[in-house]
């Protein structure tokens, strides 16, 4: 089993040097690409059949493909790695970010000479302390020997790449929020189109990739294509960084083919459950994913095989719900989450996130009604794509309404019961 992503990192030690990196044979794909011109690196990003590994799966090469290419676009164009990890459940960026940063700026700097960007930014959640400090060293370390700044290695090709610290919102890992965010402005999504890579950042065209994502771009171009899509076991190329929490033996994560079983990461790697639970279901992405059964184990975690049984692959970071842990509860705690941080900007969020919350609230304190039940089914079935400006509320709608299809006997008997019975 190859590890692409997490091969350099070694565990309770400083990441690899600049001189290391490279020993280990890092930037190789940076000299490469510099040799080649921008659309043949889309085009081997788009041949490699990379998609984005921050939760919507869609292919990167198609997204660069949308920028405005040649002397007659708009400039400077930018290149913005989206690093404002707070999906509930997710952690899998922060141990690229913490474990080998100049992974991610190798990444960056083809990412951006891929759509011939000048500038680039790193947008971190401010929680990620470590990640800053090492991030810092490493853009420092790039400076110092011409791997950024004027001339990258000689060629004509110029980049800076900026770190942006964010307030600490989880809004600002919506795209079009994160660009009002970097503008110093409300972090809210805009209307599309435009879309970003035509208008984003300053109303410049504009790429925003996820970390993992844009980690793996050294690689295919330094390998190539076909290498990449062997290393999956789905039409999906490369691999993923699956990982796991809540009542498992060994929470953590794993570099994995794309495309490995539930059940493999589940009980090979995390241990299985604790001595003496059962597993209940488990949210397979982070917290705005639907709950996936014991039954489904033996699904493929790629983005395909999760949307065909009514989820969603999400960051691949599953959150394991055992037996004894009732899912209005755990719902409710989701949900005061997203209401929490909605930004406030449409009204089926902003009124509808917090209506939801204190249902669930009610249901799960004793003051529930019957027609809360109702109430919450109403919200599902409305605060949709389509309805909303952004994606925030209708992937907060995600693990409500799959509980209230598994689990709806749970939810009457919180009624009946006049609260939790596991209370």
């Amino acid at each position: 089993m190859e590890r692409v992503l997490t091969q350099n990192i070694r565990p309770s030690e400083e990441p690899l040097t600049l001189l290391e990196y490279e020993q280990c044979g890092g930037y190789q794909g940076l000299r490469k690409a510099l040799w080649s011109s921008p659309e043949e690196i889309q085009q081997m990003v788009t041949e490699a059949g990379l998609l984005g590994r921050g939760g919507a799966g869609f292919p990167t090469g198609r997204k660069w493909g949308s920028v405005p290419m040649g002397d007659r676009a708009r400039h400077p164009k930018y290149f913005v790695v989206n690093a404002d990890e707070m999906e509930p459940g997710a952690m899998k960026d922060r141990l690229l970010l913490e474990g080998d940063p100049h992974q991610l700026i190798e990444g960056i700097i083809i990412s951006s000479y891929a759509i011939e960007a000048s500038q680039a930014y790193i947008f971190l959640r401010w929680e990620y302390q470590l990640a800053a400090r090492r991030l810092i060293s490493a853009l420092s370390q790039a400076y110092h020997n011409n791997r950024l700044g004027a001339n990258i290695l000689g060629s004509p090709y110029s980049l800076d790449i900026h770190l942006h610290q964010s307030g600490g919102r989880y809004m600002c890992g919506e795209a079009e929020a994160l660009l009002s965010a970097l503008e110093g402005r409300r972090a809210v999504p805009r209307s599309k189109p435009p879309y970003p890579t035509v208008c984003g950042l300053w109303g410049k065209p504009t790429v925003v990739n996820n970390v993992e994502t844009v980690c793996n771009v050294p690689h295919i171009v330094k390998h190539g294509p076909e290498w990449f899509r062997s290393l999956s076991h789905t039409d999906e190329g490369g691999t993923k960084i699956y990982g796991a929490s809540g009542r498992v033996r060994q929470p953590g994560l794993w570099e994995l083919p794309m495309g490995t079983t539930i059940r493999e990461v589940l009980e090979e790697h995390a241990g299985g459950m604790h001595n003496g639970h059962a597993l209940k279901a488990l949210l397979p992405g982070g917290g705005s994913t639907a709950f996936v059964l014991p039954e489904q184990l033996d699904t493929r975690m790629d983005f395909a095989s999760m949307e065909a049984i009514g989820s969603r692959l999400g960051t691949g970071t599953m959150t394991v719900m055992d037996e004894r842990t009732c899912p209005v509860g755990l719902v409710w705690g989701l949900e005061q989450f997203f209401a929490r941080e909605s930004c406030g900007w449409c009204t089926p969020c902003r009124e509808g996130l917090p209506w939801v919350a204190r249902t669930l609230e009610a249901l799960e304190t004793g003051d529930g009604r019957p027609g809360d039940l109702e109430t919450l089914e109403h919200h599902v079935r409305w605060v949709r794509m389509g309805n909303t400006f952004c994606a925030l509320a209708p992937g907060a709608m995600m693990p409500l309404e799959s509980a209230l299809r598994h689990f709806r006997s749970e939810f009457e008997d919180h009624v009946a019961a006049g609260g939790c019975p596991r209370r």
